[in-house]
């Protein structure tokens, strides 16, 4: 599954990053590297950007962003 499509409040363990792009780069520099865990907590009004809890600090994503995040529930 991707970060995407995590419910609300759910953790999850980044498996991979798709791509190899600059936007695929940029997410792993702002520490979606596998293995790390992180918890959706919440999206802005319309649902895009998505709030996430990543290695202590709160991080906003877009939602195409977020569909290049494979993850695996906890």
């Amino acid at each position: 599954m991707t970060l995407d499509a995590l419910a609300f409040g759910r953790s999850a363990r980044v498996r991979a990053v798709r791509g190899e792009d600059e936007i695929s780069l940029r997410l792993m520099e702002m520490g979606l590297t596998p293995g790390v865990e992180v918890q959706l907590v919440g999206a802005a009004p319309l649902g895009d950007p998505l709030e996430l809890i990543v290695r202590g600090y709160r991080l906003s994503v877009r939602r195409v962003e977020a569909a290049r995040v494979e993850v695996e529930p906890l």
